[in-house]
Formats: C-alpha cells, structure tokens, sequence
C-alpha cells in the first residue's frame, strides 16, 4: 500500500509541473506528512524513522523530476516536428530546468531560436536591416550551441550549427573557422561543413585555403552537383585572388 502511495505522489507532483498548477511549499509537506505518517519527530528513534522515510520520499522526487524533464522534451520534439519552432523553445528550455547538462537540449535550443530569427521581421516596416528580437534570438542560438560543446567538445551538429551562424547570420565568419576545422578533424567527409568552412576562408580573404578546400571537395564528393558547384566557388575564389 506504501509503494501505491509513493507511486500516486510522483505522478501527482508531475502533473502539477505539466500544468502549472503550483502549491506552497507548507501543503506539499502536510501532504507529506499524511502520506507518511509523520508529524513531530522528537525521540532517537522517531528522527531516525522519519529520516529513512523522507530519503524514500527524496529518492521519488528525484525520478518524477526525471520524468517530467523527460516529458517536457517529447512535447518539445512534437512541436519541433510540427515546425512549430516558438513552442518547442519553450519547452526545449523548460526541460533543461530538470536536466541542466543534456547538451542535446541546449543544441535544440539553439536551433529552434535560429529558426525564430529567420521569423522575426520587421513587421512595423521601420526599414531597419535588423531588429533587435531578430539579434536576441540568434545570440541565444550563439550560447545555446556554446554550451552544448562545452559539455560535449565534439558535439558535431552544434559545431556545424556554429558555422553556420557566424557565417550567414552574425557576419563573423573569423569565429566560424576554429569550430568547423574541429568538425572536420573528426568528421572528415563532411561536405556541408566544408563548404561553410570554405566560405568562412573566402570571407577572411584567405583564397588559398579556400580554393583548396573546393578542390577537396570536388576530388571527394559522390554527388555530381555538390561537385559542380565547388567548382564554381572555387572559380569565384580564385578570380577574386587575381583582382586583389
């Protein structure tokens, strides 16, 4: 009967996190004290007693923690599926409060505020080239991506989504390069991270290392198009070299 309580706690607690719905701190510790038949310990052996069951009671906070966070990042997932990007942020952040250090939440993070920054316009047609919650999302998607290969350095998809960013979003293509040569020194046919490195190195004006990339990829790649357009960046490449 014990284990039939401890069970309806854990999933009680967990629909309470689920729905918002939130209790002072006095009533969960009266619910507590019902559940467990403890009110005021004073001897060795009742604070001895009330000890063990509230490290049982611990022990049951800690896995409905677990599986609310787990619970969090599936309906994150849904929405991330849905291409529902602003509701999968949501909860991608709500379920690192229960797992601070799963890097693969702090990489959907960062994707999911990339895609927010793609949404988010100027839509009072102020003529500004950015807004400022255009910038915020992407400095999110920045630390996001960050974190996640601070827990996990060779955490590939966060390293290419760093690339990414710094090349094409924030026009700091001098900080894209270490992360994509990481990449590349583990993931050595990575054609799409090689492009991006190759753009990064043409941005720097670094022409060399560039036009030596597309030529890496054009020797390497099965794929005829992926090919053909090395080549022309590679083209693109050397022809500004010549103009310089």
């Amino acid at each position: 009967m014990k284990k039939k309580y401890k069970s309806l706690f854990a999933i009680t607690f967990a629909v309470f996190v689920l729905c918002g719905c939130t209790k002072s701190n006095k009533s969960i510790i009266r619910m507590q004290k019902l559940e467990e038949g403890i009110d005021h310990p004073t001897s060795e052996e009742e604070l001895k007693a009330a000890i063990a069951k509230y490290q049982t009671r611990v022990a049951d906070n800690q896995l409905a923690d677990t599986q609310v966070g787990v619970w969090y990042k599936m309906l994150a997932v849904r929405y991330l599926d849905a291409k529902m990007y602003g509701q999968a942020l949501e909860y991608f952040q709500k379920a690192i409060q229960f797992q601070p250090t799963n890097q693969n939440l702090y990489y959907y993070v960062g994707l999911c505020a990339g895609y927010m920054a793609k949404a988010s316009l100027d839509y009072k047609a102020t003529g500004a080239a950015t807004t400022t919650e255009k910038y915020n999302y992407l400095k999110l998607a920045e630390s996001a991506y960050l974190r996640a290969i601070e827990l996990e350095e060779k955490y590939g998809r966060a390293l290419y989504g760093l690339g990414i960013l710094y090349v094409f979003e924030l026009d700091q293509s001098e900080k894209a390069i270490p992360h994509l040569e990481k990449l590349l020194s583990f993931d050595t046919r990575n054609f799409d991270a090689m492009f991006v490195l190759a753009r990064a190195y043409y941005m720097q004006g670094d022409y060399e290392k560039a036009a030596s990339l597309y030529d890496k990829i054009a020797s390497q790649t099965k794929s005829e198009q992926k090919k053909q357009e090395a080549l022309s960046n590679k083209k693109i490449v050397l022809d500004a070299s010549y103009s310089k």
